[in-house]
């Protein structure tokens, strides 16, 4: 059974407010000062997984209005794949901040090392 674009977003945009509804509520109920590595990767994971849907539907958004060169499961494809991507890098800067980890020369590895591996997934695509 192969899901319509319209079940994709609708299912996209459910999972995606459940998703912030968790993290508000990581939020709202664990104290970063007392919470042991539990708490941290909750708070980590819910803000990831609520960036990708928040990124995958605005990326197909973006496609779907101004450019409309692939097949709407294509569409889907790529934004999704770049949403995770970006809710990566995003989520990996925030937790090496939170550490004081974060640099200049860190921030831009990450972002070169996503974009690599961004180059090949549109590499395999074209062969």
């Amino acid at each position: 059974m192969n899901m319509t674009t319209k079940q994709f977003v609708i299912l996209m945009v459910i999972c995606t407010f459940l998703c912030w509804g968790g993290w508000l509520l990581v939020l709202a109920f664990i104290n970063p000062e007392t919470t042991g590595i539990i708490g941290f990767a909750l708070f980590y994971l819910s803000l990831f997984f609520a960036l990708i849907g928040t990124l995958a539907l605005l990326g197909y958004l973006c496609r779907w209005l101004f450019t409309r060169r692939y097949s709407k499961s294509d569409e889907v494809t790529i934004s999704f794949r770049q949403a995770i991507f970006f809710a990566l890098v995003v989520a990996i800067a925030l937790f090496l901040q939170g550490n004081r980890f974060l640099t200049w020369l860190n921030a831009i590895i990450l972002v070169a090392l996503v974009t690599m591996v961004e180059f090949v997934f549109v590499s395999f695509k074209k062969s």
